[in-house]
């Protein structure tokens, strides 16, 4: 069999969740036999095109094209392309590529690997509508295989992806060093939380629950990472608590080097999907104190990798961080945490995902 050409469709390369397991995986991907080509509608920053085409992987961007036009150019691109299989990441994409690849004289084979429980309305309408020339749908985790935005697919395969625990691992060597660049002190206990400051990450809970906790640990030391439309609101709100162990540190570009030096994760949400911070802190063996929300509870055993608290509820989220905090469930808790990272090891899933292509290439997946 000759080397299999595999486009992947994305609709942005930003430093998002999606976006940044996909690159992750493809830079962890078999090279033999394989040639990779990632298209995306836009990308705000290089980072992670230029982490793909640094492991090998050519990217197509198309942030240049005029935004009405970008999924017309899109369909152009890819046919021109001629890739043997194509995986879409996003639902418009994937509901424009679907029928209009039929009519291509190579017609490649169709996955969708579909990352969340939700869309808009529309967008589920139309990617439901054509979801069933896919080969194979690939869903991220059992919630999301278990959702209305993989109903009616033929066929469907739950992959948890993951992240370079070796990477993260050294990372967590490192800590001293992370922790001393942040300014955090000998002896703090360093929660961290990494998102985008949008009103689904609950950063108000998140405050209030920090409130709580320094209230009654005073070594406790916050660092919120991340950028959004909520970032000046969560300011005023600590400021006028007058928090000064919660700092609100703006965009990381490493924060997987943060996550690993933390002896907290906390994720406040009321919605998450499969958590990439999650895989990352387990990963570097530091336990996730996080709102029992969407697929958390598929990476996260209350009790043993960290502990799961009533979303919405402030007091409940600061005695779970608190109750972390403890020398003793701390400890049990690393190990937990330690124990998991083979279920989170990207290695894995890129390893799946190419034995998937071959198959898909020889006609028998």
């Amino acid at each position: 069999m000759g080397g299999v050409h595999v486009c992947e469709v994305i609709k942005s390369l930003d430093l998002g969740g999606a976006e940044t397991l996909l690159v992750e995986r493809l830079r962890a991907a078999p090279r033999v036999g394989r040639r990779y080509t990632v298209v995306c509608l836009s990308a705000s920053t290089a980072t992670l095109p230029d982490r793909l085409r640094d492991a090998g992987v050519d990217v197509v961007d198309l942030t240049g094209c005029p935004a009405p036009l970008r999924l017309l150019r899109l369909a152009g691109r890819v046919r021109r392309l001629r890739p043997d299989v194509l995986n879409m990441h996003s639902p418009l994409p994937a509901a424009v590529l679907r029928p209009v690849s039929r009519l291509w004289r190579c017609r490649p084979a169709l996955v969708s690997t579909v990352h969340s429980v939700r869309f808009r309305l529309p967008t589920l309408l139309l990617d439901r509508a054509s979801g069933w020339l896919d080969a194979r749908t690939v869903a991220v985790s059992p919630q999301v295989a278990r959702s209305v935005t993989t109903w009616g697919s033929r066929r469907v395969s739950v992959r948890v992806h993951g992240v370079d625990v070796e990477a993260q691992r050294r990372r967590a060597a490192d800590s001293r060093i992370t922790r001393k660049e942040w300014d955090v002190p000998d002896g703090a206990l360093l929660v961290v939380h990494v998102g985008n400051f949008r009103p689904v990450k609950n950063h108000a809970l998140l405050v209030d629950a920090a409130a709580r906790v320094l209230a009654e640990e005073p070594r406790a030391v916050f660092l919120l990472a991340g950028s959004g439309p909520t970032f000046e609101a969560t300011a005023r709100r600590v400021a006028e608590l007058g928090l000064d162990a919660v700092r609100l540190v703006g965009p990381v570009p490493d924060a997987a080097r943060l996550i690993a030096a933390a002896d907290l994760l906390v994720l406040s949400s009321t919605y998450e999907g499969l958590p990439v911070v999650a895989m990352e802190a387990l990963a570097a063996g530091v336990p996730v104190v996080a709102t029992e929300v969407g697929g958390v509870p598929d990476l996260v055993t209350h009790g043993r990798n960290g502990l799961l608290a009533r979303p919405g509820d402030s007091a409940a989220l600061a005695a779970a961080i608190l109750r972390a905090a403890r020398p003793e469930v701390r400890e049990r808790l690393v190990r937990g945490a330690l124990d998991s990272a083979e279920k989170v090891d990207i290695t894995r899933a890129a390893e799946w995902f190419d034995r998937l292509y071959g198959r898909l290439r020889g006609g028998t997946a």
